[in-house]
């Protein structure tokens, strides 16, 4: 694990770091540096952001309140939230909260809209800003619909956007205070947060780095982009101890009843151009990759300026692992080398049998 680490900082990562939980113990690797200033060495077990990890932990508390029989998946987003999605073609009506969880709403992107010129510029002109989520949904109505409500997929943070604004019209609380009592309180994940729009990370973590132009510089972007990392799509921090205990938690059956861990673990295919590795299905928050050693993991990623965060355990919930590269480049090239040794890192961790 160390040496797929050190390629992945080979590739270019300025800082990795990685936790693998096994039945036989804890295996951690770091590689590169904390900061490009001060080349102090990787945090150990750092905070870290969540990114859309985040909409693992929203998923959940959606599949709870189906559990107790307060929603159902296959209720209308015009039943729940009346007169939000309308308009350029979306049509409210047809879209059901499992098509949110999963991606087959077809709703447009917001985040086309919140950062519409990819540049250093754009980043430090608007990081501060911050959008309620219905200003967010909003600017996504502005847009025709990719599809009609399930008959594709296609990854949308609007989605879960109004996954939040649900959770808040069913229970009467927010969507973090949420996820906190039925979460991080009863898993006791201290070091788990919904920060919401505070845009610093506890001490100690690793500097995020974002390289907005080929060959460029490398532009600290460890305060993050608040328009799309401040809501239900995105905006937890937290640690890879925790993250590994709630995975684990999850697909063992300690958050989940029966019945909604099936409809969890229920996927449809994601689309070869998506990015995903080829085999890549999604459920509702939790995405199943196929593992070269047979099978396959179950898991899900974030990513913003200055990381890509990712975390997968096997079926069995017997290997979980975080792995959290801290900068992102410019480069097409450059980019998909990054990815493909992150993948094989993981890949190579949750096929070992020992």
């Amino acid at each position: 694990m160390q040496r797929d680490a050190d390629a992945l900082h080979d590739a270019g990562v300025t800082g990795v770091t990685v936790r693998l939980e096994t039945p036989r113990g804890t295996v951690t690797a770091r590689s590169g540096v904390g900061d490009l200033v001060t080349r102090r060495p990787v945090s150990k077990d750092g905070y870290l952001r969540l990114g859309s990890t985040t909409k693992t932990f929203v998923a959940t508390v959606v599949l709870q309140l189906v559990g107790e029989k307060r929603i159902s998946l296959d209720q209308t987003v015009e039943q729940l939230l009346p007169g939000i999605v309308s308009g350029a073609g979306n049509d409210g009506r047809t879209i059901t909260v499992r098509d949110l969880l999963q991606h087959t709403s077809g709703l447009p992107d917001y985040i086309y809209d919140v950062f519409p010129d990819p540049s250093a510029q754009t980043y430090f002109a608007n990081r501060w800003r911050a959008y309620a989520p219905e200003e967010l949904v909003a600017l996504a109505m502005r847009h025709e619909p990719a599809f009609p409500a399930g008959t594709n997929w296609a990854y949308s943070n609007t989605n879960y956007v109004l996954a939040g604004m649900i959770i808040e019209k069913i229970t009467g609380r927010t969507w973090e205070q949420q996820v906190h009592n039925r979460i991080l309180s009863p898993l006791g994940l201290e070091h788990t947060d919904t920060p919401g729009t505070w845009p610093f990370l506890p001490h100690p973590h690793t500097a995020n780095y974002q390289q907005f132009t080929v060959d460029g510089p490398m532009v600290d972007t460890t305060i993050p982009y608040r328009p799309f990392d401040s809501g239900a799509d995105g905006s937890m921090t937290g640690t890879a101890r925790d993250l590994n205990r709630f995975f684990t938690a999850l697909v063992n059956g300690q958050l989940l009843r029966p019945a909604e861990l099936a409809a969890m673990q229920t996927t449809v295919p994601v689309p070869q151009d998506s990015g995903h590795p080829a085999g890549t299905r999604d459920g509702l928050g939790l995405f199943f990759t196929p593992l070269s050693c047979g099978g396959g993991y179950l898991g899900h990623g974030g990513s913003g300026f200055g990381y890509v965060i990712r975390v997968a355990t096997t079926t069995d919930g017997r290997r979980t692992i975080t792995v959290s590269a801290h900068s992102r480049s410019a480069d097409p090239q450059t980019a998909a080398r990054q990815e493909d040794t992150l993948r094989s890192l993981i890949d190579h961790a949750l096929c070992r049998t020992t």
